[in-house]
């Protein structure tokens, strides 16, 4: 199975396991800088040179001799199911993608006639029920990661502990787990436990959010969005998010993690 969704700088001073919509275009385009003391130019999902991904079939081996031995510092990043699954929504379901096109070709349609799912659209300033049309979503997210059915679970929306355990069952070891919502104090102490090609001063850098803009601004604050039933998803979804990485499900609203990540426990527990 090798290191799918891992990038490693060329230098070799880090390497990352990518988790959808946790902040992995800021985190790509800090470890792009580190090598050539320049941003990509376009969204670093894009880039096919100056950045080790494992989807290039050149890096590969590079990305596996390296992980195995454990030679550079690995990191990842996580974010609140709660948040994470609102923002997965908003972006791929409502939101129109960079392409000027819907997510995925047909899916959204599908949404619509089988879910019951309404997006609104640019010429409607996407005005529609964002409730009653997320807890849909939600819906079908738990079908499709408990059932597979209607189709295979996306990356955006399937457990970061499903992402993150892939690194450790390989043969990965993690250094650093840290929080999107402490983003700057998190990707601070990867850079200070390593050496890079170009220093970085993260006060400096932009926010690369490449799905920003695109779709329509969350209406209500978190807590609106769950009722007892999709709460009730999200634990069945997330349970494992929760508990390895800290999050608080008794209150959606809050987003930060109320504990320390273990890192020797989410390896003895994601390592099977």
């Amino acid at each position: 199975m090798g290191f799918p969704g891992t990038w490693m700088t060329e230098s070799e001073s880090m390497v990352y396991r990518v988790v959808p919509k946790c902040a992995c275009s800021s985190i790509g385009q800090i470890m792009f800088y580190s090598d050539h003391g320049r941003f990509f130019d376009g969204d670093i999902h894009d880039s096919t040179d100056g950045l080790h991904k494992w989807a290039q079939d050149n890096s590969q081996k590079l990305i596996t001799a390296n992980v195995k031995s454990h030679k550079s510092y690995a990191f990842t990043c996580v974010r609140n199911p709660y948040g994470r699954i609102l923002s997965s929504f908003f972006d791929k379901i409502a939101g129109i993608q960079r392409n000027g096109k819907r997510y995925r070709g047909n899916l959204v349609p599908k949404l619509v006639q089988n879910y019951g799912i309404e997006v609104g659209s640019p010429e409607d300033e996407f005005d529609f029920d964002q409730i009653a049309s997320f807890r849909r979503f939600l819906l079908f997210a738990r079908d499709t990661i408990r059932w597979r059915r209607p189709m295979e679970p996306d990356i955006h929306w399937s457990a970061m502990s499903g992402h993150v355990s892939t690194f450790i069952v390989n043969g990965g070891r993690y250094n650093n787990i840290f929080f999107t919502e402490k983003f700057d104090e998190g990707m601070q102490s990867v850079l200070d436990d390593i050496e890079t090609p170009v220093k970085i001063d993260l006060k400096k850098v932009p926010r690369f959010n490449e799905s920003e803009g695109h779709g329509p601004k969350r209406a209500h604050k978190i807590s609106e969005y769950f009722d007892d039933l999709s709460r009730h998803l999200v634990w069945e979804i997330y349970k494992k998010d929760f508990q390895l990485f800290q999050y608080d499900f008794d209150d959606p609203d809050n987003k930060m993690p109320i504990g320390e990540i273990d890192l020797d426990e989410v390896h003895a527990k994601l390592g099977d």
